[in-house]
């Protein structure tokens, strides 16, 4: 949940994906917060631009509007053999 992580697999020259699944929220919290309780305590926010992020610790970064722009975005990304992110909106509605 930080990213951290980010720089260090850049230092240590990783080959990782990190996929973002970009909802505002922490999502499944906030599920479970609402399933049990009825309402929800500290699992909304606003998140920066997770291209930007990922460009400000040395990586790639790729951001998709489409669930059809994935799967090549990854493969791509997989290609490159060098730490990314991609950044994944999610509309619950």
């Amino acid at each position: 949940m930080t990213a951290h992580e980010l720089e260090t697999a850049h230092r240590l020259g990783v080959n990782l994906v990190a996929v973002v699944f970009h909802d505002n929220a922490y999502g499944s919290i906030k599920r479970k917060q609402l399933a049990r309780f009825g309402r929800t305590s500290g699992v909304d926010f606003g998140n920066p631009d997770f291209v930007k992020l990922a460009e400000a610790f040395g990586v790639q970064g790729y951001h998709t509007q489409r669930a059809s722009e994935f799967l090549p975005l990854l493969e791509s990304a997989l290609e490159q053999r060098e730490t990314s992110v991609i950044d994944v909106p999610v509309d619950y509605s």
